[in-house]
């Protein structure tokens, strides 16, 4: 793995997480992001290092610069707007747009939508396993 790859980092089980990497797999058409469900040792190893709490599940976060001495972590809706901009073309235009709003707003948004994911979007027994073609940017099977 190139140490330029993003990395989702994921709750496994939620729908609407699972939905958003479906997205990102349809679109990423430079096949820069890789990801890994929180609840994998790779995810968990990753949050302890950067001091959160990896059973918390109600935030995606975003990994830049794996094992680099800049490594970063960005969550919530920063996240989502660093995965729009790096998708390119419109994405990055409604990135732009998003980014107008204040960040306190957006992550308002964000954790109300995050506290009734399971309810709105369902929750899998266990995390989804991608299709054969996509299995290596899944750092976590």
């Amino acid at each position: 793995m190139s140490t330029s790859n993003p990395i989702i980092l994921y709750d496994g089980v939620c729908g609407l997480c699972n939905r958003l990497n479906q997205f990102v797999l349809k679109r990423d058409r430079n096949d820069r992001f890789r990801f890994a469900a929180m609840q994998s040792e790779f995810a968990g190893k990753v949050l302890e290092r950067r001091g959160v709490n990896p059973q918390v599940l109600d935030t995606m976060y975003l990994l830049l610069n794996y094992s680099q001495p800049d490594e970063r972590l960005v969550a919530r809706s920063e996240a989502a707007v660093q995965i729009l901009e790096q998708l390119g073309g419109v994405w990055r235009a409604l990135a732009s747009i998003v980014q107008v709003l204040p960040r306190w707003f957006r992550d308002k948004a964000y954790n109300l939508i995050a506290r009734n994911r399971y309810q709105i979007f369902g929750k899998f027994q266990t995390c989804q396993i991608p299709d054969e073609r996509d299995r290596s940017k899944f750092l976590d099977l």
